[in-house]
């Protein structure tokens, strides 16, 4: 069991994801006993990506369910193709064939009943910044969750052949209930140290050179010290990275910076604060 470990960190590596023993416990954990994984941390520090690098080394497909504020269960579960049906009853009125307009093939399947109807190997079901749904649907949620499988009057119970793989992310905008973490395997990614978001811009930006990617790092771990109103993630430093590659950026000077802040700070008042810093000077730019 132990070897299951270190060989899931090389297989996540080999998918360019940079992760640590604590990560490829939990989704070790999660797969082997089939329970969903609550992935917690700041915006921006790779919990999305987590569940797609799991469907590419599971070899298995991943489908996303993207929360939002009044998502309800019909948008996530299924909905009935009213426009086809409305159209099959035109045709069969003018003689047309017949076809029940509450079969399956109008059946249109959203993420959750995909995830269950879903065939062969077990796939990835990402619900994806679950905190930005309410109560209510968080509810409905955890239903689903327990019994994967759910009732369609018109066609009876579904169920799933097996059960998928859940991985749930929170940027903990609300705090989410006891019942529903109860359920789940739990995971706090919080932002790198220096040299793993080093590894991870080296890995992910392969163009930027070690003194480029190594002070695009420092200077955004400084952001991160700095009280921002929008603090930057590492999906920001990799922007940036990218961005000051396709610049032909070999280093970073004041005014480079200062062209392209827009690229790892996206409030206002952060512009003007960091601009502030990096006329006076109190930015060290060349520290890495």
């Amino acid at each position: 069991m132990l070897e299951a470990i270190p060989r899931l960190l090389e297989q996540l590596d080999r998918e360019a994801y940079v992760a640590d023993p604590a990560i490829a416990t939990s989704l070790h954990l999660a797969t082997v006993l089939r329970k969903p994984l609550l992935v917690e941390g700041h915006a921006g520090v790779g919990k999305t990506e987590i569940a797609k690098v799991l469907a590419r080394v599971l070899q298995t497909d991943l489908i996303r369910l993207q929360c939002y504020e009044g998502l309800d269960a019909s948008t996530a579960l299924y909905e009935w193709n009213y426009a086809r049906q409305l159209l099959q009853i035109r045709l069969q009125e003018t003689g047309g064939p017949a076809a029940d307009i509450f079969g399956e093939s109008f059946l249109l399947k959203r993420p959750l009943l995909q995830a269950i109807a879903h065939s062969g190997r077990a796939p990835v079901l990402l619900v994806d910044e679950i905190d930005r749904s309410d109560e209510e649907f968080e509810a409905f949620l955890l239903e689903v969750l327990s019994d994967f499988q759910v009732t369609v009057p018109e066609l009876g119970t579904i169920r799933a052949s097996e059960r998928p793989h859940v991985i749930l992310t929170s940027n903990r905008s609300r705090e989410l209930s006891d019942a529903l973490r109860r359920r789940c395997l739990y995971l706090w990614i919080d932002y790198p140290p220096f040299e793993k978001e080093l590894s991870i811009v080296r890995r992910k930006v392969p163009g930027a050179n070690q003194q480029l990617a190594a002070q695009v790092v420092s200077v955004v771990q400084q952001m991160r010290r700095a009280k921002l109103s929008k603090v930057p993630g590492v999906s920001e430093t990799l922007d940036w990275a990218a961005a000051l590659v396709a610049l032909h950026a070999d280093h970073l000077s004041p005014e480079i910076v200062r062209e392209t802040l827009g690229c790892f700070l996206k409030d206002e008042g952060d512009l003007h604060k960091i601009r502030a810093e990096i006329e006076a000077g109190r930015l060290p730019l060349g520290a890495a």
